[in-house]
């Protein structure tokens, strides 16, 4: 009986690796479009004579299979310090003339962390090497981290949403559009042991854990107390003053929902939390808790057609009174008085969405449920990090 057993405990721990082994090379079978969408849906949506190249007719496109096809395109589009301009479609199947033109504007470093650029075509490089073992796949990947640890800021851990350093706002420490918590995200990976990534030498791993270790100081550092009372994030931060700032003409200072659930969404990912991670956690709950607004839904309503120098508007946005609403998030609220806040193109604080230009009130989002993720995950998280202080029971 005892052999029986033994044996029964060997075959089950031979199918469990074969398993976990069969996992990973279906994870590494494909590149996703998904964490490209944000760079593929620009490309596509117009053209712009400022690109090195633009969308050919009928958007001919590589499968997410064809890795060698897909991680060639990555290393075309590559600058030549490493980083990547935003806005291309890297499964885009191109022509001769297309890749001589992007070859030609190498050394033109526009280079950037903006929608989802730099860490996702450095991650996919990992896929590429990891299954192909072809060296240009992984030179390119760690010449990516390179530029990747040569943009953050030293003295306060965060990062830039271009680099090279441009003179305006870009400068900032930018946490919009899931900027530096990307690049968070992609080193935590990378720390964590991921599969794809275990070509990455020891001291590009010190240089990471360094890396990483800043940048988690400067999530921790920018959460705003306000008025003596922790809340949440900006998307940007003054990369002197660690204070909220501007951005865009319509995205003022101020504590921002949205880019603040996705840092909690990373920071609850944190195995072994330290005492500063799990109170940041804590006090962005009871600000998202506090921060819900009731009895609201944005509803869209068709409109004649509008044409700006910004876009194209066939739509309109308007608050609708309804008692069976989930509760929603604002935004932008207010620094100090915690009001929610919109703007308009002018930078003209306004305290309704109806005060808000049509062209910036159906093109932008106002409104979402972020936060929600967060409240999902919050008793698991609480139960495991901070068993004697459930925030939502109180």
């Amino acid at each position: 009986m005892r052999l029986l057993f033994l044996s029964l405990v060997v075959l089950l721990l031979n199918q469990s690796t074969f398993a976990q082994n069969n996992q990973k090379k279906s994870d590494l079978s494909k590149i996703d479009y998904e964490p490209f969408a944000d760079n593929t849906g620009h490309w596509y949506y117009g053209f712009d004579k400022t690109r090195m190249i633009n969308p050919l007719p009928g958007k001919p496109r590589y499968k997410p299979t064809d890795l060698t096809n897909i991680g060639d395109n990555i290393i075309l589009f590559q600058k030549t310090n490493g980083g990547w301009a935003k806005n291309y479609d890297v499964f885009a199947i191109l022509t001769n003339e297309q890749k001589d033109s992007i070859s030609a504007r190498r050394n033109e470093l526009n280079t950037t962390f903006d929608n989802g650029t730099c860490y996702t075509q450095i991650a996919a490089l990992a896929i590429v090497y990891t299954v192909t073992k072809q060296e240009k796949y992984k030179e390119a990947a760690l010449k990516g981290i390179d530029y990747l640890l040569k943009a953050q800021y030293p003295d306060n851990g965060g990062w830039p949403q271009f680099y090279p350093l441009e003179s305006d706002y870009s400068r900032c420490i930018t946490y919009n559009d899931g900027a530096m918590i990307g690049v968070m995200e992609l080193l935590k990976d990378i720390l964590d042991g991921k599969h794809q990534y275990g070509f990455i030498d020891a001291q590009h791993r010190k240089s990471i854990e360094t890396a990483y270790q800043k940048g988690l100081d400067c999530i921790i550092k920018t959460q705003i107390n306000d008025n003596g009372k922790p809340t949440a994030w900006c998307q940007q931060y003054d990369e002197v003053t660690l204070q909220p700032a501007w951005a865009r003409k319509f995205e003022p200072p101020s504590i921002c929902n949205q880019e603040s659930a996705d840092l909690v969404l990373f920071l609850m990912r944190i195995t072994n939390p330290s005492k500063e991670v799990i109170d940041a956690v804590q006090n962005a709950v009871v600000w998202f808790q506090d921060s819900r607004i009731f009895n609201t839904r944005v509803k869209k309503i068709p409109a004649p057609q509008m044409v700006t120098p910004f876009r194209v508007s066939t739509s309109d946005r308007v608050i609708v009174i309804d008692s069976t609403a989930p509760p929603i998030w604002s935004r932008y609220y207010e620094l100090k008085t915690h009001k929610p806040i919109f703007c308009n193109r002018d930078s003209k604080i306004v305290y309704s969405l109806a005060e808000v230009t049509r062209e910036r009130r159906d093109g932008y989002s106002w409104y979402g449920y972020g936060p929600q993720k967060v409240f999902k995950k919050y008793p698991n998280w609480q139960k495991r990090w901070a068993p004697a202080n459930n925030i939502l029971s109180k």
